[in-house]
Parts: C-alpha cells; sequence; structure tokens
C-alpha cells in the first residue's frame, strides 16, 4: 500500500488525517474560560454577543477631498472606524513639491502636506465619536500632531480621541522600506509618541505592532508571531528604559495581523497570539494590570493572496479570511476589495468588502458563541504547535541580543526572504493550488470597471501647496522649526514641539528635514 502523502499547514505544520484526545482542551488552556488569563479564547466574557468588532476599511487616494468623499460614504454605509491609507511621499516625509516625490503624489493614498490637508481629510468627520487608524510610521508623530490640533481647533480636548497610529517602526526594516532614519533615533521618536499619548491622550493606541506587512512580505504564520512580539519586546524595553511604568503604556500597546487562506491554522494563530503575549507581559515584565497582558489586535485580510486573474474568485478568499478572523477573536477587522490586484478599489468593490463583514455579524450566527472551535482537537493541536514554534524563535531572537539586533544583523529580513521564495516554488511547482492561476486557469477576457486616480491630482496638490507656503508667517514658521531642531538635538520629548510646528504652518516634509539633519537617514547595508 502506497503510504499517505504528509500534509503540512502553510507554516510547515504536519497535519495528521485526524484527532482525538481527553480532555478535548490543551492542558495549558485547561480551566480556562473567556476574559481569563491567558485569554487564549478571547480577551472578553462575551465577545461579539454584546458589540461586533469594529469595521475599519482602509482608504485613502487622490486628494484630501476625494478621501474625505469616500470616507463619508463609507459611513454612510455602515462602516464603524476609519483607516487612513497615506501615499508614499507622506510616509517619507517629502512633500509633493520634493523631486523624490514626483509621479507618486496620491497614487497609493492621500498626500498629507500640511495642516490645512489634515483639516480637509477630516471635514464632517465627527472626531469625538468615530475612532480613526492611521497606517503611518516614520511620519506619525506629524500626522497625529496634525490630527489633534484639528480636533483642538474644534474645541476638542486630546483626552476624547480614540484611535490608533501605526508608529511601528521596526518592521519597516524588516519588510516594508518606509524609513526615514536610523534605527535608534526612530526608536527615540516612537517612544516620544507613545510616552505623550499615556500622557495627554489616553484613549488613543500610540503604537500598532504589525505582523500584516512582515506576513504579506514572505512570512509564514509562525514568524508572523514571533517577529512582531520579538519587535513588541523591544518596544517595551524601550518604554521601561524612559522610566515609564509598565502598566501605564501596556494597556494602549495594540497589533495588527494578516489572515490568508489556511483556515484553521489561523484561527490557531490569533488564539495562541493572545496566550503568548500574555505570558511575555506576565512573566518577562511583571505587569500587574490584567489590561497590560491583554493582546489587543487588528486584522486585515490578504491583499498579497488575491489574484489579477479571475478577480471575483477574491470575493470568497476574502470571506473565508474574513470568517477566520472573526472566529480567531479579532477586534477590529478590515476586508480587501476583490479588485486590489488591479487597482485602487471601486465604490462597488469596496461596497462588497464592507457587506462581507455585515452578512458575518448578521447573518452568520458566528457572534452567538466565543471561540465556538474551542475544544476541536486539531485546532488545540494548532494553537499549542504555534505557541511551541513561536516561542522557539522569540528565544533565538532573544540570544542574539533582542529584534534590534537581529534587524541590524540583517536575520529577520533573511528569514523572511527564504519563506517567501519557498512558497513561491510551492506554488510554481503545483504543491500549493492558487484557484484561476496554476488550476482551473482560463483565458476568459477580464470586464471590470477600474478605478483611476485623477491624473491632475498631483498638480492640484503641487498647487495648494505652493499656495499655502507663501501665506505663511514666515518668523513664526522658522522659529518653530528651530525649536524642534533644539529638542532633537537634546533629549525632550519632540510631541509638544512637532505640534507647535504644525500649528505654526511648518510642513510634513519641513518637519522631516529637521529631523535628517539632526539624525540623518538610514542607508541599509547591502547583503549578497
Amino acid at each position: 500500500m502506497k503510504p499517505a502523502k504528509e500534509l503540512r499547514t502553510e507554516s510547515g505544520i504536519p497535519v495528521d488525517a485526524f484527532y482525538s484526545g481527553n480532555p478535548p482542551l490543551s492542558e495549558s488552556d485547561a480551566g480556562f474560560e473567556p476574559g481569563s488569563y491567558p485569554f487564549t479564547r478571547g480577551i472578553y466574557p462575551t465577545m461579539y454577543r454584546e458589540r461586533v468588532w469594529t469595521m475599519r476599511q482602509y482608504s485613502g487616494f487622490g486628494s484630501a477631498e476625494e478621501t474625505n468623499e469616500r470616507f463619508r460614504y463609507l459611513l454612510q454605509q455602515g462602516q464603524t472606524g476609519l483607516s487612513v491609507a497615506f501615499d508614499l511621499p507622506t510616509q517619507l516625509g517629502l512633500d509633493a513639491d520634493s523631486p523624490r516625490a514626483q509621479g507618486e503624489v496620491g497614487k497609493v493614498g492621500v498626500p498629507i502636506n500640511t495642516l490645512d490637508d489634515m483639516r480637509t481629510l477630516l471635514r464632517d468627520i465627527p472626531l469625538e465619536r468615530v475612532s480613526t487608524s492611521m497606517t503611518i510610521n516614520s511620519t506619525a508623530s506629524t500626522l497625529l500632531a496634525m490630527y489633534v490640533a484639528i480636533a483642538q481647533e474644534r474645541g476638542l480636548n486630546p483626552d476624547v480621541l480614540r484611535g490608533t497610529v501605526q508608529n511601528d517602526i521596526l518592521k519597516e526594516y524588516v519588510a516594508r522600506n518606509t524609513y526615514i532614519y536610523p534605527p535608534r533615533a526612530s526608536m527615540r521618536i516612537c517612544a516620544d509618541l507613545i510616552d505623550y499619548c499615556a500622557k495627554e491622550a489616553p484613549k488613543w493606541y500610540p503604537i500598532s505592532i504589525s505582523g500584516y506587512h512582515i506576513r504579506e512580505a514572505g512570512a509564514n504564520a509562525v514568524q508572523e508571531l514571533a517577529f512582531t512580539f520579538a519587535n513588541a519586546v523591544e518596544y517595551v524595553k524601550t518604554c521601561l528604559d524612559r522610566r515609564m511604568a509598565v502598566d501605564s503604556f501596556a494597556p494602549r500597546l495594540s497589533f495588527f495581523f494578516a489572515c490568508r487562506n489556511d483556515f484553521f491554522e489561523e484561527i490557531a494563530k490569533f488564539r495562541a497570539a493572545r496566550r503568548i503575549w500574555a505570558r511575555i507581559m506576565k512573566e518577562m515584565f511583571n505587569a500587574q494590570a490584567k489590561e497590560s497582558l491583554i493582546l489587543r489586535f487588528h486584522t486585515q485580510t490578504s491583499g498579497e493572496s488575491l489574484t489579477a486573474k479571475q478577480p471575483q474568485n477574491n470575493i470568497v478568499r476574502v470571506a473565508l479570511q474574513a470568517l477566520a478572523a472573526v472566529l480567531g477573536g479579532t477586534q477590529s477587522l478590515h476586508t480587501n476589495s476583490f479588485d486590489e490586484a488591479l487597482c485602487l478599489p471601486t465604490e462597488q468593490a469596496v461596497k462588497v468588502a464592507l457587506r462581507t463583514q455585515q452578512i458575518l455579524a448578521y447573518e452568520s450566527g458566528v457572534v452567538k458563541c466565543v471561540d465556538p472551535l474551542g475544544g476541536s482537537f486539531f485546532l488545540e493541536h494548532l494553537t499549542d504547535e504555534i505557541e511551541k514554534r513561536v516561542d522557539a524563535e522569540i528565544k533565538k531572537i532573544g540570544d542574539m541580543g533582542g529584534a534590534l539586533a537581529a534587524i541590524e544583523a540583517g536575520y529577520m529580513q533573511d528569514e523572511i526572504r527564504r519563506s517567501a521564495y519557498d512558497a513561491k516554488l510551492l506554488q510554481d511547482n503545483g504543491e500549493r493550488t492558487v484557484v484561476g492561476l496554476n488550476k482551473f486557469a482560463d483565458e476568459e477576457a477580464l470586464h471590470l470597471k477600474i478605478h483611476r486616480v485623477d491624473a491632475k491630482a498631483e498638480a492640484k496638490q503641487l498647487d495648494k501647496l505652493e499656495k499655502y507656503k507663501s501665506s505663511r508667517d514666515r518668523r513664526n514658521v522658522d522659529g518653530a522649526m528651530q525649536n524642534l531642531r533644539s529638542a532633537a538635538t537634546a533629549s525632550a520629548n519632540l510631541m509638544p514641539s512637532i505640534l507647535q510646528a504644525v500649528k505654526a504652518g511648518v510642513t510634513n516634509g519641513e518637519i522631516s528635514n529637521v529631523l535628517r539633519e539632526v539624525f540623518g537617514e538610514y542607508k541599509p547595508r547591502m547583503r549578497f
């Protein structure tokens, strides 16, 4: 008799034909309920029975005016939180008039160069009622300062604002590359923002430690958790080195994960993640508050898994990924649009993506029971196995001197590249099926409406920026830039100086240039 072929999860964990055992719950989770340490089964006792996850569709393109219009459309369709995508120049601290920004203004996100741009972006958005997520890292402090300044113009105090800035600079060096300054200077800026929010904006999440981009760059599920938590440990240690009490900031640390197609592995990954983080905070950092032990995370379905061929298939992929995220207990969810392998989402596609979440929440019945798959022999085995493998990888990084040292040595980057290469080989040789691509493919002509960014968007942004700069009080601008330079040269928290600067009319690019003068720019070491 021919031996059965060994099957594995996407992360390489062997899968048996069936599982059995007694008791059904794993030994490490036996007797624990949702809302109780180590939170494997959920961070709240009743989870979605009381309140469904936040539906937060990521959006930004063209101009602040167009993006504001899309935001208001999504809110009208039932979206419950905003998520802002910024264009690459904004992420890299470049104004639209920088030669390096040419051709990229407004292409993959909204350009925010000035306080006026932020004012337009947030027009008619009730900041005291809407939670806003901003996917921004190197320039997170500047964009949050602009957001706070607009709120203050409306008579709101920062302590009423709810939302998140990504502000996860370490993963930029690992996977995404929208860094500006050297890693250690970037860590200072990141920690300044965390410190500022702990004191001035306590409802705001000052960092979203991201495994999403690590996963999308090619990491498997185990690497996604291990590298993300190794980075998180580095952030916590940095804050502790500044003499911040762990329980003063840990409750406002948030996370951001991807969800791909291996349904049960993804659910197990989220359950293991809660357990691992709770143990790290309790055993490594001696956190005392329950809120410090809880893993809060946003999930986005996998853009990398979407195909340009047979794009309607992506609706099914996204639905399965979203269901896995919900069964895994996410607090917030973005569902990708089916046309994203071809273009920025059209209104039709983004509506289908949002309706996917709403059908899950209000028609499927999955919200009625907390952790409904808990106790499954297979799921509990996967949860335990992922935890073991993640722990081993975190220890390996710790032995290298921690995440920052591992990044500087290129370890994480190399591991992601290796994993991505192995996955591509499996796809190319047919061992991993992608429906419509390497199996069940056809030559069907594509009839799909394509969203195109206004060809004049860049020229319009340049015109707005020129008028803004010419209307400023130059003395106030120069004074604010000098204050920022002095704060950066010293050891003062940079957030108050950045807030003063944006109110004085200093642009995102100008603020970044001051910090470039002080800290320099990061040039990655070439590895051959």
